[in-house]
């Protein structure tokens, strides 16, 4: 017996197959990929750590004053007066939500379906505002 360990195999050529085409590189690779036994889990951690905003109780004189300014911009409707809103949007998945702020041109205040929308087509829910912001505002 040799004192050196496959010394009697290491100069042989390598064995290619007739039978099975040779696997690729990106499949050979992925053969050692790291293993998740809890498919999900980080995704849920993720989730679970995001952060959300509480939604902001308005007063009754701050939905006066909100009321106010959507009558002064019902009344210049026609020069699509540019305007910023910040609105309140509900998380799909958890409690609370976020606040955004955009500004756009007003294109039509919806007091049916109680939308404005902007000419971008962007709609906001009037219920959700808590700041109106604008030229003649």
């Amino acid at each position: 017996m040799s004192t050196r360990k496959y010394e009697d195999i290491i100069n042989l050529p390598h064995h290619v197959s007739k039978k099975h085409p040779q696997m690729s590189l990106d499949a050979r690779s992925a053969q050692f990929a790291p293993y998740s036994a809890l498919t999900g889990y980080d995704d849920e951690i993720k989730e679970t750590t995001r952060h959300t905003s509480k939604r902001k109780e308005i007063d009754e004189e701050l939905k006066e004053i909100l009321n106010l300014k959507l009558q002064k911009i019902q009344e210049i409707i026609s020069q699509k007066p540019k305007v910023t809103f910040t609105y309140f949007i509900p998380d799909s998945k958890k409690d609370g939500g976020s606040y955004v702020t955009v500004t756009g041109n007003v294109l039509k205040i919806d007091n049916f379906k109680q939308i404005i929308i902007l000419e971008n087509k962007m709609e906001i829910p009037i219920h959700e505002i808590i700041e109106i912001e604008g030229e003649n505002s």
